[in-house]
């Protein structure tokens, strides 16, 4: 049996005696899209922090692609082939779309290049930019690479992330609400990008969200998280059909 890319075991985090998780275990396979679901203070966050080396579990094994995270910061975890995107949007003022491509490029080479670029002494090398205009196709954000990030909607902000992301060239996308802040229109079309990333580069991708349609729509299965326990795991449907997930987190009548 192949072993999963991501394989988290038994994950517990305690915050003043309460535990925030408790024995949480979560796979995702190579090319796979998983979606954590559950309430505000379920413990998504916390989990997707001690995925990432952001918190330390107080127990449990997290793997990925066959390696012992236990211990590894962040920056060695990344760059494992690991990339996160955050619920708030965070773009930097006065840079342009391909800019953010490309000072994720070279942060992820670290050859102290970042350093020189902020002070105009470093250019980007052919590769970076070829792999950014690659990038800049792939999202469909060619006809706005030289307009300044902050200008653009919400939507296309989440996706300028994305793409900084995706130039870290991850095996496994953590994504945290990806459609938070957006409309209907740009939450379809998100997914829509999602699943073009996920068919092209076959990237896998593990997903909080908390629409449902959105989840359903993307996710081949589902975790769900209650009060930092995991209360189910199985294929999509099956889950969002369960009484006890519709109790605990849709609702009567949602999904339906």
């Amino acid at each position: 049996m192949t072993e999963a890319l991501l394989d988290a075991q038994s994950i517990t985090k305690r915050f003043s005696g309460i535990n925030a998780l408790d024995h949480v275990s979560i796979s995702v396979n190579s090319g796979e899209l998983v979606a954590l679901i559950g309430p505000n203070g379920a413990g998504k966050t916390t989990f997707f922090n001690c995925l990432l080396g952001l918190l330390h579990p107080d127990g449990g094994q997290v793997r990925f692609n066959g390696v012992d995270l236990s211990g590894l910061p962040v920056h060695r975890r990344c760059r494992l082939g690991m990339a996160r995107t955050f619920q708030r949007v965070e773009l930097f003022t006065g840079m342009t779309v391909r800019d953010h491509l490309l000072v994720a490029a070279r942060a992820r080479t670290s050859n102290g290049g970042l350093l020189r670029d902020l002070v105009n002494r470093s250019k980007p090398t052919s590769e970076e930019l070829d792999e950014a205009e690659a990038t800049l196709e792939l999202l469909d954000l060619t006809p706005v690479a030289d307009r300044a990030a902050e200008s653009l909607s919400l939507g296309k902000g989440r996706v300028v992330e994305l793409g900084r992301a995706l130039m870290c060239r991850p095996s496994l996308l953590f994504l945290d609400e990806p459609s938070s802040g957006l409309d209907v229109s740009e939450t379809f079309d998100m997914g829509e990008v999602l699943l073009k990333v996920q068919r092209e580069r076959r990237t896998a991708i593990l997903l909080v969200e908390h629409d449902v349609p959105l989840v359903s729509r993307l996710a081949q299965r589902i975790s769900v998280l209650d009060c930092g326990v995991l209360i189910a795991s199985g294929p999509t449907a099956e889950v969002l059909a369960s009484d006890e997930v519709r109790m605990a987190y849709l609702g009567t009548g949602v999904g339906t």
